[in-house]
């Protein structure tokens, strides 16, 4: 294994364990699948019960909005490199088309700029190609000065 490999491991290690921490995304069923110094790709499995509009099968909207925020919360701490409490300032997603039904739904998020304060971070969420986007994101969180993520009780477990 090369160094970049053992690297970008360690990355997915940590968008796993961001991902793993969120109840709401691991009840959608979200998972994180790549990650690189930057960057998460993350799949939304299609689910008949992530649907918004029973008439046309389209999965609602909120989904994407989750699905969005999670990856580019991840791009963040990937970046980072540590897992490090963060916080969503400001989140604007155009919807470009509705997703097609019966297919699974991938973001890719990118922290394209850190700050002490802030992250910076552009998401684009396809199903058949990056460059036939069904939305695009622009972000920003707020970085909580080095304090670590905690982790959430798993729904459904005992206390």
């Amino acid at each position: 294994m090369t160094v970049s490999q053992e690297a970008g491991g360690d990355r997915l290690a940590i968008a796993r364990r961001f991902f793993d921490a969120i109840a709401h995304g691991r009840l959608l069923g979200m998972t994180p699948d790549e990650a690189t110094r930057d960057s998460v790709l993350a799949r939304l499995p299609y689910r008949e019960e992530l649907v918004g509009n029973p008439a046309t099968g389209v999965i609602h909207g909120g989904v994407i909005t989750t699905l969005v925020d999670e990856t580019s919360g991840a791009a963040v701490l990937v970046t980072l490199g540590t897992p490090e409490a963060i916080a969503t300032l400001d989140l604007r997603i155009d919807y470009l088309s509705p997703a097609e039904p019966h297919r699974d739904t991938f973001a890719r998020s990118q922290c394209y700029r850190i700050t002490r304060h802030i992250a910076f971070v552009r998401c684009t969420v396809y199903q058949s190609a990056p460059d036939s986007p069904i939305a695009t994101s622009m972000s920003t969180f707020m970085r909580t000065g080095g304090r670590r993520l905690r982790r959430t009780a798993r729904v459904g477990a005992s206390s």
